[in-house]
């Protein structure tokens, strides 16, 4: 069976090691990025440059984005002279196969947004998923992301080997917007544990204790959890390197009290992590990794 032609835009941390194992995998892909510069490493690797989204959706069968906050993405996607669906016709909505063009938006971004994505590609012929993924820099290089999508099963069922080449846990949860919906899950559970690893080490670190050591104790038991194992080791090297960046991390967050409060829903929790990180950001942290919450209070 022929492999999928394959457009990407965004080639920052996540993007470009995603689409890279798609290359190593032998897929043919188009790239487009806003700094052409962050797409070097691809192009070298055989990608072929775009210079909007449309140009790189426009032979494509399957389009996958991952950019920063949900106004990028209505404009990568949704612009009506260079999004992707600007590049799709009804007349030209299915690839060579007779199967639809698929287009796949793998940011953390609104579930509405992911609504309106979804309706705008029916009208054009195409389908719709809103995909993003959990596992950080980390999961990225290695394919063993978890990604969580909503939108038109039929699409994420024809998508199935590329999954494989990106993720270890993938699953469908529901119509347009769920995907999203599942990311919000995630990153409230994300922002409770990293105000525990934080708090945990700066506690071993005021008694005395070899924070080294205590993780070796801890990060298998009850306490373990993946930002334990992977970002504590980070914090004791001093290393606040990004494999998400803080604000990034802020706007998950604003989107997720947005949808907890449209249902009715108080979470404490994700208010005091917001304000923690949103003083991290004013204090010019912004580009830092979700590890530098330790750094809190910044006039410390």
């Amino acid at each position: 069976m022929k492999r999928p032609e394959i457009a990407w835009i965004g080639t920052g941390i996540m993007g470009r090691a995603m689409c890279g194992r798609l290359i190593e995998a032998g897929y043919s892909c188009t790239v487009y990025n806003r700094t052409r510069e962050k797409a070097l490493p691809l192009l070298d690797a055989g990608a072929r440059w775009a210079e909007t989204p449309a140009e790189a959706a426009e032979n494509a069968d399957a389009v996958f984005t991952i950019v920063g906050f949900p106004a990028d993405v209505e404009a990568v996607i949704l612009d009506p002279e260079t999004g992707v669906l600007a590049a799709w016709d009804p007349e030209r909505a299915e690839n060579g196969d007779g199967k639809k063009k698929i287009v796949v938006d793998m940011t953390t971004s609104r579930p509405s947004l992911a609504v309106r994505i979804a309706q705008e590609a029916e009208k054009r012929g195409v389908w719709a998923l809103d995909a993003p993924v959990s596992g950080g820099d980390v999961g990225a290089k290695n394919g063993t992301l978890s990604i969580m999508a909503g939108g038109c099963r039929e699409a994420f069922d024809a998508l199935e080997p590329i999954w494989k080449v990106l993720g270890t846990n993938v699953r469908f949860q529901g119509p347009a917007g769920m995907g999203q919906h599942t990311k919000m899950v995630n990153q409230i559970l994300i922002a409770g544990n990293m105000l525990g690893v934080c708090e945990a080490l700066r506690y071993a670190k005021s008694v005395g204790l070899d924070p080294a050591e205590v993780l070796g104790s801890v990060s298998t038991g009850a306490a373990g959890s993946w930002s334990l194992s992977n970002l504590a080791p980070r914090i004791l090297r001093d290393d606040f390197a990004p494999g998400f960046k803080i604000t990034h991390f802020v706007k998950d967050l604003r989107i997720a009290l947005d949808e907890a409060h449209s249902a009715g829903l108080e979470l404490p929790g994700v208010e005091l992590a917001e304000r923690l990180y949103a003083e991290l950001m004013d204090a010019g942290l912004a580009d830092s990794g979700t590890q530098a919450l330790v750094k809190w209070p910044v006039c410390e």
